[in-house]
């Protein structure tokens, strides 16, 4: 007899238990602010730009300073991720991610922010078995799903280009 009951019991508060839980993410849903869409894409479009308009300009410089275009462009990448590293290493990209978003992750900078970061992060490890060993840890899945795409795109286009 005991057992009938607390079986019906049992069931009430398992039929019961989806209402509470409706109930309850219907309370969260009304008190979650709502995040401030126009100023993140604001954020995110003029840091990104910002950072692109940067490395245009060092393109420019590196041309007026008698750099053939291509040589221009490899200086240009280079001083970009010399300066994400930096800005990485000094603590200050990574408020500027917080701050911008997917504007400041996309240019190449954003590139070398996760390198640098991922690597002090295990600096505490050695070099070895830290720093070089887990340098790559975010960015590696990035070069790799990154190189085989260009490969294959490039096997098409030398196929059926």
């Amino acid at each position: 007899m005991v057992y009938k009951n607390s079986r019906l019991d049992s069931t009430r508060a398992q039929s019961s238990q989806p209402n509470q839980e409706q109930e309850y993410q219907k309370m969260v849903n009304k008190l979650k602010p709502n995040p401030p869409y126009l100023r993140n894409a604001l954020a995110a479009f003029s840091v990104g730009g910002f950072i692109c308009a940067l490395a245009q300009a060092s393109i420019n410089l590196f041309l007026q300073l008698g750099l053939t275009t291509h040589d221009a462009g490899t200086a240009t990448v280079v001083l970009m991720i010399l300066m994400g590293a930096l800005l990485t290493g000094l603590g200050i990209y990574d408020d500027l991610g917080k701050f911008a978003g997917a504007g400041s992750i996309i240019p190449i900078t954003g590139f070398a922010n996760v390198i640098v970061a991922s690597a002090l992060e295990w600096k505490r490890e050695g070099y070895i078995f830290g720093v070089a060993a887990k340098m790559f840890t975010i960015a590696g899945p990035v070069l790799v799903y990154g190189i085989i795409t260009s490969a294959l795109i490039a096997i098409i286009i030398l196929f059926w280009g």
